[in-house]
């Protein structure tokens, strides 16, 4: 029915926003107090999606350090999601307890590397026209 009164998209559910943004902060506090698993080390929560049936949950992240670190981030945070979503079980009220599924977030990356980029662009002198006359 939403589908035939706004196209072929639904519409976006504040309610769907309200539960992202809950998880993403109460998974953060979590990590940060209970989680003492060192391959979860420096980890940055960036944001959470939740699907439209409440059954699983995309909860993006950064790390400091390398590519290894990355990997290890997600092995950690893999291996805790099962306890982290008993823990919020606990605490939110809803019918239906998202899965975690941990995805790294490229995109603090990728702005970084394109602001240097950008910077060395700018630093670099180019190639000079001459006035036309």
């Amino acid at each position: 029915m939403i589908e035939r009164l706004y196209g072929c998209m639904a519409k976006p559910s504040s309610r769907l926003d309200r539960i992202s943004d809950q998880i993403q902060r109460d998974v953060a506090e979590l990590i940060r107090a209970e989680i003492k698993d060192p391959r979860v080390g420096l980890v940055t929560l960036t944001g959470a999606e939740i699907s439209p049936d409440h059954r699983h949950a995309k909860v993006f992240f950064t790390v400091l350090g390398d590519s290894r670190q990355v990997k290890l981030a997600i092995e950690g945070l893999g291996h805790a999601a099962g306890f982290l979503r008993a823990r919020l079980a606990s605490t939110m009220r809803l019918r239906v307890m998202p899965e975690l599924h941990f995805v790294y977030d490229e995109s603090v990356e990728r702005g970084i590397r394109l602001s240097r980029l950008i910077d060395e662009a700018v630093r670099r002198p180019g190639p000079r026209r001459q006035a036309r006359r």
